[in-house]
């Protein structure tokens, strides 16, 4: 049976395939209440969404079972993972508290375009290559050397 058009991806589908994917990645299998224990959720509030991403050709659900994420629900969980990724990288080498890091991450990665997304991966390529240049950058200001 065909799946409706999953539409625009929102915060909240996105947040949920990110965390849905880390858990199977991380114990071979995500639950409704390892869910909602990772997103701080409850579990009702969960499973009214587990259900909403299986119609929408996400993932597929079972009630009592589990659930598995399809080819389409992946690319997009690694699609925002990398997202992630790049851009954990990029504030990490700014020298960022993990905690600031952490809270940017967050509010950026859902509004990044791809266009965006592909600059910060190729600055933190560069930088990963010219330490020296990304010195220049995150060294205290009045601390240059001549």
């Amino acid at each position: 049976m065909p799946h409706p058009p999953a539409g625009p991806l929102t915060q909240s589908i996105e947040d949920y395939l990110e965390r849905i994917y880390e858990l199977i990645e991380l114990k071979g299998y995500a639950r409704v209440s390892d869910i909602a224990e990772a997103l701080g959720f409850t579990r009702p509030s969960v499973s009214i969404m587990v259900k909403r991403l299986d119609k929408l050709g996400f993932l597929r659900y079972e009630k009592y079972r589990g659930l598995t994420l399809t080819e389409k629900g992946r690319d997009v969980a690694r699609r925002i993972q990398r997202r992630h990724v790049i851009l954990t990288e990029f504030f990490t080498l700014l020298g960022l508290d993990r905690n600031v890091i952490a809270h940017d991450v967050e509010g950026i990665e859902h509004h990044l375009s791809s266009e965006s997304l592909e600059k910060f991966e190729r600055i933190v390529e560069y930088w990963a290559r010219h330490p020296a240049e990304l010195k220049k950058i995150t060294q205290p200001a009045g601390k240059s050397k001549p």
